[in-house]
């Protein structure tokens, strides 16, 4: 059998996160891993994360916090470990009831059947209305 190219290892995340089995998606990572979220100070499901049981408690803290209700996976860009996934995500903060409407593009890099980069890019004006209003 085939190895997994790095592109279908990332795209295994989103069915996991989707059925809220944060412990599956965590096992997806490495021991140590680059992680960056840029985002407004004092959103409480962005912790500070290097290590694969740090990624399963930023998707606890996610489905604490927020309700995915949209999820268009529009464009895989694939380049050796890289994958760029680029698309649009509707999420509603629990909280509030306001929902972050945001395209996204999330940079991950793949080593050894492993992520050992997430970094997400989104609209972090939308979520800083999300949560904290007007």
């Amino acid at each position: 059998m085939a190895a997994e190219s790095p592109a279908q290892t990332v795209q295994r995340l989103f069915p996991l996160l989707a059925e809220g089995d944060s412990a599956g998606a965590a096992a997806l990572f490495a021991d140590s891993v680059d992680f960056s979220i840029p985002h407004p100070p004092g959103i409480p499901w962005v912790p500070e994360v290097d290590s694969a049981d740090g990624m399963r408690t930023f998707f606890d803290l996610l489905q604490t916090h927020v309700q995915a209700k949209e999820f268009d996976l529009r464009q895989v860009i694939s380049d050796g470990d890289d994958v760029v996934l680029v698309g649009r995500m509707v999420s509603e903060v629990r909280k509030t009831g306001r929902d972050i409407d945001t395209a996204f593009a999330l940079h991950t890099t793949v080593r050894d059947g492993r992520i050992t980069r997430y970094h997400l890019y989104e609209d972090t004006y939308a979520v800083a209305q999300a949560y904290f209003g007007d």
